[in-house]
């Protein structure tokens, strides 16, 4: 019975990778494709990739796609960091039940309803102030770091919560700070921690259509923006290269953060043994 079990969930799980990764292999495939009708197969060809550097339009939005996403990433991590902290190490504090709700909100949040509220903000606050001017830059970054200090926040949290407070309360004991022990011994431990925050951050900015759409304006295209005003009239193959580029980079920044987080349960494990080793 538990044979047959195991057979059938190794089954579905199969055909559900299948099913995920063949149109995204098919799509790095006529990537190649020389013809320029896409589903028309006319032999391999670096063609399009060659169309896609010369292009001016896709320069802009990959150089405004990595601004956004290293701006973003940069402030979401300080500002999820701060928030871990206070979730965390603040103990029981006025308003902490409030504040843990509003802090997940985003990942819960319809991206559209997310979208809907911030364009109604900067519009009020156009009204009002007269700030901003006009949606672009700022607007886009700002949406971003919205809802990626959440993701960060998760992940500081779930670190500090691994992490124990052994080391802090000893520091303390011995006449340490608390700035100084936020500074030499809990950030640099949470410091694998904030930089797969970082890489989530980044790879999430690079990769939202849907709020960016709601808070750009014209002439800021960021690059799901821009891909998805082209395939709106049809399939390019010149789209299919730059989707597989967007794919690589990706894949590499969630590989690299995988690779940090298993870095730091390595290092918090040793650092358990360490410590049962010493009260033994």
């Amino acid at each position: 019975m538990y044979n047959n079990r195991s057979k059938f969930l190794t089954l579905m799980l199969t055909l559900g990778m299948i099913f995920f990764y063949v149109p995204i292999l098919m799509l790095i495939i006529y990537s190649f494709n020389y013809s320029r009708i896409v589903p028309v197969w006319g032999g391999w060809s670096v063609r399009w990739y060659e169309v896609l550097f010369k292009s001016e339009e896709v320069w802009n939005a990959v150089v405004l796609s990595l601004q956004i996403g290293v701006i973003n990433a940069t402030f979401a991590t300080i500002l999820g960091t701060l928030a871990g902290l206070a979730m965390v190490r603040f103990g029981r504090f006025k308003g902490r039940t409030l504040f843990g709700g509003m802090l997940v909100a985003p990942l819960v949040m319809p991206e559209v309803i997310t979208g809907l509220s911030l364009l109604v903000m900067f519009i009020t606050l156009k009204q009002l102030i007269g700030w901003p001017a006009e949606r672009g830059f700022t607007t886009i970054t700002i949406a971003h770091i919205t809802f990626s200090l959440a993701y960060v926040a998760v992940i500081v949290q779930a670190r500090l919560t691994g992490m124990g407070e052994t080391l802090e309360e000893a520091a303390l004991d011995l006449g340490a700070k608390p700035f100084r022990v936020l500074t030499f011994i809990t950030l640099p431990r949470l410091a694998p921690g904030m930089a797969a925050g970082w890489l989530l951050a980044f790879t999430l900015s690079l990769d939202d259509l849907v709020i960016s759409s709601f808070v750009t304006g014209p002439g800021a295209n960021t690059l799901p923006i821009l891909i998805f005003s082209r395939i709106r009239t049809g399939l390019r193959p010149d789209i299919n290269a730059l989707a597989t580029i967007i794919i690589l980079f990706v894949a590499a920044c969630v590989a690299i953060a995988a690779l940090i987080m298993f870095q730091q349960q390595r290092r918090a494990r040793r650092d358990e043994q360490i410590a049962s080793q010493g009260t033994l």
